[in-house]
């Protein structure tokens, strides 16, 4: 490798916009982003679930066809 030409690694602070932050390393003293591992929906469990009611279901509410007459 050449001399003198790679970037110095340093310890950088990530700081998320939800107020989380942690230590790293990169060539920037500071690392601002909008989405970390504290608030992610995958990683907090909120993520949305999967259909609950079928298409059958969700037509028939829709159109009001699944009361009982």
């Amino acid at each position: 490798m050449k001399a003198n030409i790679h970037p110095e690694m340093k310890d950088a602070v990530v700081k998320c916009a939800c107020g989380a932050t942690f230590n790293t390393k990169s060539v920037k003293d500071e690392i601002h982003v909008e989405v970390c591992s504290e608030c992610h929906p995958f990683y907090t469990g909120t993520q949305g679930k999967s259909k609950k009611t079928g298409n059958i279901e969700k037509f028939n509410k829709k159109y009001g066809l699944n009361k009982a007459e």
